[in-house]
C-alpha cells in the first residue's frame, strides 16, 4: 500500500499492496480494499465496506457513513459492497446498504 503521510489507515483495515491512498483520507477498521484501487485526497471510508479491484475514488468522497436520513437507526447493521472497475467521482456520498458494480458516478 502506498499511503500519503497525512492519511489515517486503521490497522484493522485490509488494504491490498498496490492500493494508493491520498492526503488526508481516513480508512476505518472494517474496510477491505482490493488491488489497483486509487483513493484520492480527503476521502472517508468507514463502516463495513468491501471494494473489489481497479476502483477509483475521487477527492472528498464519503463511503459507508450513515445516510443523511434522520429516520435511519444507527443500531441497524448495514454494509457497502463495491465490485470491480468502478469510478466514484469527487464529493460523492455512498451510504450504507449500497451494492455497486461497474458504476460511473459523475456529477
Amino acid at each position: 500500500m502506498k499511503s500519503h503521510p497525512t492519511a489515517v489507515v486503521d490497522p484493522g483495515a485490509r488494504i491490498a499492496a498496490d492500493v494508493e491512498i491520498g492526503p488526508f483520507s481516513m480508512i476505518g477498521p472494517q474496510v477491505v480494499i482490493g488491488d489497483k484501487t486509487i483513493v484520492q485526497s480527503h476521502v472517508v471510508i468507514e463502516g463495513d465496506v468491501t471494494m473489489g479491484t481497479d476502483n477509483f475514488i475521487g477527492h472528498g468522497a464519503i463511503i459507508g457513513a450513515p445516510p443523511q436520513d434522520l429516520s435511519f437507526s444507527p443500531e441497524r447493521k448495514t454494509k457497502v459492497e463495491i465490485g470491480n472497475d468502478n469510478i466514484i467521482r469527487n464529493n460523492h456520498f455512498v451510504t450504507d446498504d449500497a451494492i455497486m458494480a461497474n458504476v460511473r458516478a459523475n456529477h
